[in-house]
């Protein structure tokens, strides 16, 4: 998906999210990609303040690749994350 259907899809998401008042929902059910995100911060958060390296390398799955991990193995790892997100976004909605 190229920047057209990405930047359109999250929008709608976006728009989506916030007319239903759902705002945290969105990010619960993106719980992978926040989590790719604030690794990326709290690398960059780590070498300013500390000097150090909070990961070999930043996001999170590059580290897991220079862990050993293969890469199978950290795609299926991710998307039982991204289940168990979104079991925990639709156990948080209310049905009327």
């Amino acid at each position: 998906m190229g920047d057209v259907g990405s930047l359109s899809l999250g929008g709608t998401l976006g728009i989506i999210a916030v007319l239903i008042k759902k705002e945290l929902l969105l990010v619960i059910i993106g719980g992978v990609f926040v989590m790719e995100a604030m690794s990326v911060i709290l690398q960059i958060l780590s070498l300013r303040f500390r000097g150090k390296r909070l990961f070999k390398i930043s996001p999170i799955h590059h580290h897991l690749q220079l862990s050993g991990w293969k890469e199978s193995k950290i795609i299926i790892r991710f998307w039982i994350l991204a289940i168990i997100f979104a079991l925990i976004a639709l156990t948080t909605l209310k049905i009327r």
